[in-house]
């Protein structure tokens, strides 16, 4: 199973994703955990250029230009690490997928939306989450929890990041039995909890269907 956790900055999925592995891994399944962009050789050159080159002229980069580096550290990312852990039978946990490019660079960076998914379609080789999990938080409160430099992507105006809530919560809404979405504003155990429902819920799914 492929599961993406996704939401605006400081919604709290780098808190969840370990609890979340730590109690697949209780329940006897192997999990491998990843991040976008990121998790390969390639994938963190492209990081480290679409996140912290922001003194070298690459924070004008294009939009278009942006999309398609997310987009080349994703398809690496897809066949060095996700594709392989699934065809090893294993639970794949990352730290946003296509759904964030949708969002960030549509919604947010007003591309073509539809454009973005027929390119992300493309990169991914079709592989796509079972289950996006959203948390949404307001962007005060996700403001307020930042604790270092923003990046450059952190440091878009404030009516981009709030394209991006719009947009997330939108996608949801298109796509609710592949997304959920939950309050980050909620206590790290209260989010938990809603997490491993949704994720027992898709679990009991595939075992249903396997009959």
């Amino acid at each position: 199973m492929f599961i993406a956790l996704e939401g605006g900055d400081g919604a709290g999925k780098s808190t969840q994703i370990p609890l979340l592995k730590a109690w697949l891994e209780a329940r006897g399944l192997k999990v491998t955990v990843c991040r976008e962009p990121g998790s390969t050789q390639l994938g963190e050159s492209i990081r480290e250029i679409l996140l912290f080159s922001k003194n070298e002229g690459i924070s004008r980069m294009s939009r278009m230009s942006e999309l398609l580096l997310f987009m080349a550290a994703r398809a690496q990312l897809v066949a060095e690490i996700i594709r392989p852990a699934l065809e090893r039978g294993e639970v794949v946990l990352a730290d946003r997928f296509l759904l964030s490019s949708v969002v960030y660079q549509g919604w947010g960076g007003e591309l073509d939306v539809e454009q973005i998914r027929q390119i992300g379609q493309i990169a991914t080789g079709g592989v796509l989450p079972d289950l996006n999990i959203v948390l949404d938080v307001p962007l005060s409160v996700a403001k307020a929890r930042r604790m270092d430099e923003p990046d450059r992507l952190e440091s878009e105006a404030d009516a981009f990041h709030e394209r991006v809530r719009v947009g997330f919560l939108a996608e949801a809404a298109l796509a609710p039995e592949k997304c959920v979405v939950i309050s980050g504003e909620q206590s790290v155990e209260a989010i938990f909890d809603q997490i491993k429902k949704a994720v027992e819920r898709e679990l009991s799914l595939r075992d249903s269907e396997a009959f």
